[in-house]
């Protein structure tokens, strides 16, 4: 294996042209460097240095040799200004888990803002339901989850983690066009309980307050359709396949023609989506920006309630 301390010594013969300069700008003797010299050779098989009265070239494999060396350099230095960041608490990767839409609403806001205000953090996403992330950061698979409240999630009082809350989104009534309740300006839950629904499977935060907005309304829903991706839901109610709650944020887009989206009556349906990390880490020089970023990137997100 070649020893990156003896590129220096090829490289500094190579700029100065004799090995007792090339001593002189290393502050090591002149018979330290032909030592050094020589056991490059040992290690690359190769004669690198010719001496003569000039003073010292390097051969045609000392050029080769050479040329790779001040790209090993580079590579070193660029890894000690990195580590001297990284010491300082200004550079390094934060990975986050966040669902699907919390990234497009606060995750990839909050990592535009950190490459102008901090562009030695490295974000990492890694997409993950909303009750995911929370475990996920527990067991140290992520540093930090944008994740939504659910039942059993851990708690403010919970001292395995510090939470931060973003935002709350309302969910809105989706009916198809032809709907018979299309024409109202609120819908009641209470008057889709003999409409079929579409929602999210048991086991999303999503499906709870579902399944708890009805049970509020005084009736069990008739989920027929189950699925994860609200596009998905929206394109079944669409297509005349029933009626369903989503989550406002889930409703940005361009118009969509096949859907009429009304608000709910009374007291919405709502998600509370927060940022958790493990007890102590809030104040991680990595981490905090980042914290701080969410924070910023939720405070105007037009979907709050």
């Amino acid at each position: 294996m070649i020893d990156a301390r003896r590129l220096r010594i090829l490289r500094a013969v190579a700029d100065h042209r004799t090995v007792t300069a090339a001593a002189a700008a290393l502050y090591l003797t002149p018979s330290a460097v032909s030592q050094q010299l020589a056991a490059l050779e040992q290690e690359t098989g190769h004669r690198l240095v010719e001496r003569g009265a000039r003073g010292a070239r390097l051969t045609a494999a000392g050029e080769i040799l050479l040329t790779h060396a001040h790209e090993v350099l580079a590579q070193l230095e660029r890894a000690e200004a990195e580590l001297a960041d990284y010491a300082a608490g200004v550079a390094g990767t934060v990975t986050v888990a966040a669902f699907a839409t919390g990234i497009g609403l606060v995750l990839a806001p909050a990592i535009a803002e950190l490459t102008r205000t901090a562009p030695g953090i490295r974000v990492r996403v890694q997409d993950a339901e909303g009750d995911a992330s929370v475990p996920m950061v527990l067991d140290r698979q992520v540093d930090v989850a944008v994740a939504v409240e659910y039942r059993g999630a851990p708690g403010d009082d919970d001292r395995r983690l510090t939470r931060v809350p973003l935002y709350s989104e309302p969910f809105d009534a989706v009916l198809p066009v032809g709907h018979r309740l299309a024409g109202r300006g609120h819908i009641a839950v209470a008057d889709l309980a003999d409409d079929p629904w579409i929602g999210p499977y048991p086991g999303n935060p999503c499906h709870d307050v579902v399944v708890l907005a009805c049970e509020y309304a005084g009736f069990e829903p008739r989920l027929e359709h189950s699925s994860d991706d609200f596009h998905a839901v929206l394109a079944l109610a669409g297509a005349g396949a029933g009626v369903a709650l989503v989550p406002r944020s889930a409703l940005r887009g361009p118009e969509r023609g096949d859907v009429v989206v009304r608000p709910v009556n009374g007291v919405a349906p709502t998600r509370r989506v927060f940022a958790a990390v493990r007890r102590g880490a809030e104040d991680h020089p990595l981490i905090k920006p980042v914290l701080d970023a969410l924070r910023a990137a939720a405070a105007p997100a037009p979907a709050r309630a």
